[in-house]
């Protein structure tokens, strides 16, 4: 993969639980992050008392993080009462040449800020709700 503009790097979501993708607007920052817990299986008889792991176990999990300003009214609304309602939903992740992440999350976290001179922010945390697929890039 070659270098890539970030801001090609999209936030969907499913904004009416009928599959209609939205992108969310004002998104400046984002990332992707997946991570996998090992179960350690090491005992008196591991070999030169090396730790030992259990192959394909443990529990995986997905984290996207995004932070921005506000530029569309529909789509801060969906996130607000995504949010406050707990919404499970499908998201998408586009990661342009490399393939697109998509599978439902739960809104964890949303912050808003903003200085005196500025405009207001917002940070955005979610955490995945169940399986996910990848679809590489064609």
């Amino acid at each position: 993969m070659t270098a890539q503009k970030g801001k090609d790097l999209l936030l969907k979501v499913d904004a009416d639980g009928a599959g209609t993708y939205t992108t969310v607007a004002g998104v400046r920052a984002r990332s992707l992050a997946f991570n996998a817990a090992s179960v350690d299986i090491t005992d008196q008889e591991s070999a030169g008392r090396w730790r030992e792991l259990l192959e394909g176990a443990g529990l995986k999990t997905a984290r996207i993080t995004g932070s921005g300003i506000f530029k569309d009214a529909a789509s801060d609304e969906t996130l607000r009462s995504y949010f406050f309602n707990g919404t499970i939903r499908p998201w998408r992740v586009v990661v342009p040449d490399f393939g697109t992440v998509e599978g439902p999350f739960q809104i964890a976290g949303l912050e808003y800020g903003g200085q005196h001179d500025g405009e207001v922010t917002f940070d955005l945390n979610l955490e995945s709700a169940g399986a996910l697929s990848f679809t590489p890039a064609s």
